[in-house]
């Protein structure tokens, strides 16, 4: 089973972090259920174009803190999670892409207003255009 991640070679988040974080977020936005068989360690890191060290680093983190299993034999799978575990990743996730943006306007001479009035804006854009 291939899983739509997309790694950034110009983004300074390392490569386990996007990696980790993509899975997380599919995990805990139901697109990949409870039970759902994850890919080898090996055939991840071909998908994603990185080490199997890199991969294994991912699996093991997700598995500490819940996200999968792995079974010795079968295979490594999305564990079941609480609503409460599921809330508190979706709200880390959002709040960490929003630290990214709000860095990088800083970073552009951006004040706190400016930046408001484009979140304002780009949620508007989004939901008016059915996203």
């Amino acid at each position: 089973m291939k899983i739509p991640i997309h790694v950034s070679e110009e983004s300074r988040e390392p490569i386990y972090h996007q990696v980790e974080t993509q899975i997380k977020t599919l995990i805990a936005s139901g697109q990949l259920p409870p039970g759902t068989p994850l890919p080898s360690i090996r055939a991840l890191a071909g998908d994603v174009g990185c080490s199997v060290i890199t991969t294994r680093r991912v699996y093991q983190n997700l598995e500490s803190a819940g996200f999968i299993k792995t079974i010795q034999g079968k295979g490594t799978f999305v564990r079941e999670m609480e609503s409460v575990q599921m809330e508190e990743t979706k709200q880390k996730v959002i709040y960490e892409a929003f630290e990214k943006a709000v860095e990088q306007g800083k970073q552009l001479g951006c004040t706190k207003e400016e930046l408001g009035a484009i979140f304002h804006e780009t949620v508007e854009r989004y939901y008016k255009n059915g996203g």
